[in-house]
């Protein structure tokens, strides 16, 4: 038999009626143990399983102002970065700006907990 691609396959079911698709559903999940239709639910359907399966997606953290306390926030920053003063300050004062980049969401919402304990306004993206 020969291998049909895509676009003969979307072909022959357009000269198909009803009941040999649904014939034809039907030995594809006797076949193959999948049920087709759970595939074609559409755009939407597909979509949203998407954003459930996802796993923990990357964000930034940025500050976007440093707030009142401008001393508090710099601490934070050295204590988050490793960074000398004089570099922690030049972030703050650069503000908006990332903090932290590409990281997971739980170790986001740690950092922008800290900031804001800080008095500094953060942003998660």
């Amino acid at each position: 038999m020969a291998k049909l691609n895509a676009k003969d396959f979307i072909e022959s079911l357009k000269e198909m009626n009803i009941l040999e698709i649904k014939a034809l559903i039907d030995a594809m999940k006797e076949e193959f143990g999948i049920d087709p239709t759970a595939v074609a639910a559409g755009p939407a359907v597909a979509a949203e399983a998407e954003v459930v399966d996802e796993g923990p997606k990357e964000v930034n953290v940025m500050l976007i102002d440093s707030g009142a306390s401008k001393v508090g926030v710099i601490k934070v920053i050295r204590e988050l970065t490793g960074l000398g003063l004089i570099e922690a300050k030049k972030i703050v004062d650069s503000a908006p700006v990332a903090i932290k980049e590409k990281i997971k969401e739980n170790e986001a919402k740690e950092i922008a907990d800290k900031l804001i304990a800080a008095g500094a306004k953060v942003e998660v993206k």
